[in-house]
């Protein structure tokens, strides 16, 4: 699903305005006319629809994410994600505990475009490489990391993490996918090297490491990217799920059987 299909940013336009809308054919912004009659829609609410696709039109030409993220309700963000695919930085995060104000980032890694950047505690593991990776991003993914991720970096190297940000728990749950990222990944079917590890583990590598264990910090490593690099599988996966929820039964798209 795209932001062009949608309608819900408008004042006065909710689920079943919306819904309404794509049920007369109303799909896109393109198809949009103020002279057609849709329950819920009246001459005050279509001005403000043209009104908004107007102005919406220019941002997402700009590319501006900021815009929709500002503008769509928070459970609705997950819609800007096809737009926004290639432009999206994936991160994750690995500490020694879980309080932000005591505990330590180990390793931050970033996937974008195919690629992936680790960067680590007492290397290359600072304020201006965590706010270089974000810069170059339009949209942020994580899992958890509103609460998680984002309080850590903020309050351990004093960044700002104010690009819009896609946290996948929030989608996952929506489309009833509960528990942990590992949990979801078996669940989707997505794959991973060394599910024997967990964040426990990542601790103790981490402290193996600092103990002289060069080979702990690889491991490390390679689990903080392993994590990193399948958000992107499930972005791609609970987008699509909850576009064939959201979207498809209501512009009757006949939604794929599996074979």
């Amino acid at each position: 699903m795209r932001i062009e299909n949608s309608f819900i940013p408008v004042e006065g336009v909710g689920e079943t305005t919306e819904r309404r809308l794509w049920e007369r054919g109303v799909h896109t912004w393109d198809a949009f006319d103020p002279s057609l009659d849709v329950p819920g829609v009246g001459a005050t609410t279509a001005d403000r629809i043209e009104s908004f696709i107007a102005t919406a039109r220019s941002h997402l030409d700009d590319g501006n994410a900021a815009y929709f993220d500002r503008h769509f309700p928070s459970g609705e963000r997950w819609r800007l994600y096809e737009d926004f695919r290639n432009r999206t930085c994936f991160f994750d995060i690995e500490t020694t505990g879980l309080d932000e104000h005591h505990d330590q980032v180990t390793t931050v890694s970033f996937y974008r475009a195919g690629e992936t950047t680790t960067l680590v505690a007492g290397d290359d593991l600072s304020a201006d490489r965590i706010a270089a990776q974000f810069r170059e991003a339009d949209l942020l993914a994580s899992f958890n990391g509103a609460r998680f991720d984002v309080p850590f970096l903020e309050a351990s190297f004093d960044v700002d993490v104010d690009t819009p940000h896609l946290d996948l728990m929030y989608p996952c749950r929506r489309a009833g996918l509960s528990g942990g990222l590992k949990s979801i990944e078996r669940t989707l079917g997505i794959d991973r090297d060394r599910r024997d590890l967990s964040g426990r583990d990542a601790v103790r590598l981490w402290y193996e490491y600092e103990r002289g264990d060069r080979d702990a910090l690889e491991t490390l490593v390679s689990y903080n990217r392993a994590d990193t690099e399948n958000l992107q599988a499930l972005a791609d996966a609970v987008c699509e799920t909850l576009h064939r929820e959201v979207f498809a039964p209501a512009i009757d798209e006949p939604v794929p059987t599996e074979e």
